[in-house]
């Protein structure tokens, strides 16, 4: 376990997820961020809170103090706290973004083992 004082679970079997991860951790110079699979066994011991199907629907982000967000809203705070991602995370200020923002999200996460795979990646059903 991390002293990150932030845990972005996600899902380690979508190539998109691992490699947003993968490009999170090169930004995350303060080391803010602990990265778990959401398919980690003690992902459920630790984060009792989050409903099991809550992983599959949308990557969590949860605090120290144990507050969550996910989806969208965790894709904005995690930008906030990453200065890169200060560059991005403007775009949730727009009126409206935020609406378009977790609608589109919603879309992504039903698609995700199918988007931005081209015949090297495994199609997983849902």
């Amino acid at each position: 376990m991390s002293q990150a004082p932030f845990t972005v679970i996600f899902d380690g079997d979508c190539n998109i997820c691992t490699r947003s991860v993968e490009l999170l951790r090169e930004w995350d110079s303060s080391a803010l961020l602990e990265m778990v699979p959401s398919q980690h066994p003690d992902v459920a011991t630790r984060f009792p809170w989050i409903p099991e199907h809550a992983y599959a629907d949308a990557m969590q982000l949860v605090a120290a103090d144990g507050t969550t967000w996910q989806g969208a809203a965790a894709v904005e705070k995690v930008l906030d706290l990453l200065p890169k991602g200060r560059l991005i995370s403007w775009i949730f200020h727009i009126p409206f973004a935020r609406p378009l923002a977790d609608r589109l999200y919603r879309v992504f996460a039903r698609n995700r083992y199918r988007l931005g795979c081209g015949a090297h990646c495994q199609v997983k059903p849902r």
